[in-house]
């Protein structure tokens, strides 16, 4: 087993808007360790949430990633279809989205949505 667990490399994002194109993410690069705890950080609109987001592939739909390659654990991301993708987010990898008005549904509570992530990405059965 590999030491590196997360291997970012030559990351580029781009977002295409009214006919042109605008570079969100130019050449971005790290590598995360197995036991290391990672932080990315910078000023505001210096690319990390997009980042976050390209490496997780949960880009809008007017954003793509042009170039670079995002490894976890010798698994090629770029390349993973997207339902292999779905079983890998929250289960391998995981994001804390930074906007808490925007993770948690209000309408609903904590535990029912806790207790969807465990549904989808674990197979958990809920007990009636």
């Amino acid at each position: 087993m590999s030491e590196t667990l997360l291997h970012v490399e030559g990351l580029s994002t781009q977002f295409r808007q009214a006919g042109r194109t605008f570079t969100a993410v130019d050449g971005a690069g790290f590598t995360v360790r197995r036991g290391e705890t990672f932080a990315l950080v910078g000023e505001s609109g210096s690319g990390k949430s997009i980042t976050a987001l390209s490496v997780m592939r949960l880009l809008p739909p007017d954003a793509r990633i042009t170039a670079g390659r995002i490894m976890l654990d010798g698994i090629d991301l770029l390349r993973v279809p997207e339902r292999r993708m779905n079983r890998l987010r929250g289960k391998r990898i995981g994001m804390i989205f930074q906007d808490p008005m925007t993770s948690l549904n209000p309408v609903r509570t904590a535990g029912e949505q806790i207790a969807e992530v465990l549904v989808r990405q674990l197979g958990v059965r809920r007990k009636r």
